[in-house]
């Protein structure tokens, strides 16, 4: 008799459980249904029958509609379509206001961090083209510097653009640099034969020879035409005699988006001072090099105060010829801001070795690894970070870069494997992959021969946001 008793009073157990659990536990939740959602969407039936499988299992008292497409409406569908197409057409004030009726009817839905990062980038490149027309050139350097995607070799218009706003405002060095950054990191031999003449209107010759020694590298099968446009640039003229050139660049973009410390340097602001600073006060000969000493020049505060307002040309201007290692160390700072990295990197060692302090140490070695990667030179820049106790925020920079540009490189070397391990890394402690990097890895994989994962993460970078390269990348990848 004990036994059917028990077995009664189990089954009433199992019955008052199931009257006493929440409904949200006896059939899948919204978060539930995503892995099957995205099955569906793939038309991938072996993965739809076995996640299926796996929800009746774990929902036994949930039965799934007869038409499964159902389930997909429950997620924006052509609500997203239409802000992808909003923020084509550049109405990003529409595309917000979609996003925002979006989220309202689905609860559940978050926009995708790549949409919002384009939404970002199309409100970005409209203030850029709008300072631009208007010839507001602080305004379009302000705005470039803090949004680098716009020099993205996809866009390097932007870049020409920002040269020429460069030079209006007297910074023919920033210029230079900007040239230098389209002509190491795009890969279009047009583009770089117009960066090339439009740099010759602004860079000395010695610089014009190191930028065709960069193109020549990097396009050894143009070297006739490169010859030809040199003796045309440069009226025939010998090289001139210069020290090497850094390595070749391998981001994307035509910079790479560093930015100074939050808490021990001064940091770009959301708009330069226009105006011209007052002549600084006239300063004696500098020191001889390596001998300055730690403390004791009078500008030291006005210099700051320009760097606080974000008047980097002021700063450079107050501290002309440096009479002091913590003068130096606010200069280097104003110099990297204003895209002279190898200035900067040079008052960043004075800085380092001066003795004013761990947090000035670290900070100027953090500085060194900035202009390093900013001119490409990344072992040099990874062996700084290594040796040095940098904060948490400071190391997330500088090994984002690092990883970045690691991972291109070794792209470009046909190191497919090695690629995929360093953008797999970024994205661990990013959290996500720009889009370029993303379709760099998925192709990537196809060199490795592992079409099927190149194919998927073509797929979701296309379901995403549909491009020509997302395309390209599924059609080779269909094919292979």
């Amino acid at each position: 008799m004990k036994k059917p008793v028990q077995r009664r009073l189990a089954a009433t157990a199992a019955l008052i459980l199931c009257l006493t659990q929440p409904l949200a536990a006896q059939v899948p939740a919204d978060r539930d249904l995503e892995a099957l959602r995205f099955y569906l969407s793939q038309r991938d039936e072996a993965a739809t029958n076995a996640e299926l499988q796996r929800l009746r299992s774990a929902f036994p008292n949930w039965t799934p509609p007869s038409d499964l497409g159902t389930l997909l409406q429950q997620q924006p569908s052509t609500e997203i379509d239409e802000i992808y197409r909003l923020i084509a057409r550049g109405d990003t004030a529409g595309a917000q206001a979609a996003i925002e009726r979006t989220q309202a009817a689905y609860s559940s839905w978050t926009p995708p961090a790549e949409m919002r990062d384009l939404l970002q980038l199309t409100e970005a490149q409209q203030r850029f083209d709008q300072a631009v027309a208007q010839n507001r050139p602080r305004e379009a350097i302000e705005v470039a510097r803090n949004n680098p995607p716009l020099l993205r070799c996809d866009r390097v218009n932007n870049a020409w653009n920002l040269a020429e706003m460069q030079q209006a405002v007297q910074e023919a060095g920033a210029a230079v640099l900007t040239y230098r950054g389209v002509l190491s990191s795009c890969n279009t031999f047009s583009e770089i034969v117009a960066t090339l003449e439009k740099a010759s209107a602004v860079a000395s010759p010695a610089e014009m020879e190191e930028f065709f020694a960069i193109a020549t590298r990097r396009f050894p099968a143009n070297g006739s035409a490169l010859t030809e446009l040199r003796s045309r640039l440069l009226g025939g003229a010998a090289p001139v005699a210069q020290a090497p050139a850094a390595p070749p660049a391998t981001r994307t973009p035509a910079a790479p988006p560093a930015q100074a410390p939050a808490a021990s340097a001064p940091q770009r602001q959301a708009a330069a001072t226009a105006t011209a600073p007052a002549p600084a006060p006239a300063a004696p000969p500098a020191p001889v090099a390596g001998r300055l000493p730690a403390r004791g020049d009078a500008r030291l505060q006005q210099t700051r105060n320009a760097a606080s307002a974000g008047n980097w040309a002021a700063c450079l201007a107050y501290s002309t010829n440096p009479r002091s290692a913590e003068l130096m160390y606010e200069r280097a700072w104003c110099a990297y801001n204003l895209d002279r990295p190898l200035e900067a990197l040079a008052g960043f060692r004075v800085a380092e070795r001066a003795g004013l302090g761990a947090t000035v140490t670290r900070d100027a070695r953090f500085g060194m690894a900035l202009a390093l990667l900013n001119n490409q030179m990344t072992e040099e820049a990874a062996r700084i970070a290594a040796a040095t106790d940098l904060t948490p925020e400071q190391r997330l920079d500088v090994e984002s870069i690092i990883l970045d540009q690691r991972g291109v490189r070794a792209y470009q070397s046909r190191d497919y494997r090695s690629a995929i391990n360093f953008l797999d890394a970024l994205e661990q402690i990013r959290g996500s992959l720009r889009r370029d990097l993303a379709i760099l890895r998925a192709y990537a994989y196809l060199n490795l021969g592992q079409r099927r994962e190149a194919e998927a993460q073509f797929q979701t970078l296309h379901n995403q946001l549909a491009t020509p390269e997302t395309r390209a990348g599924l059609r080779a990848s269909a094919a292979y």
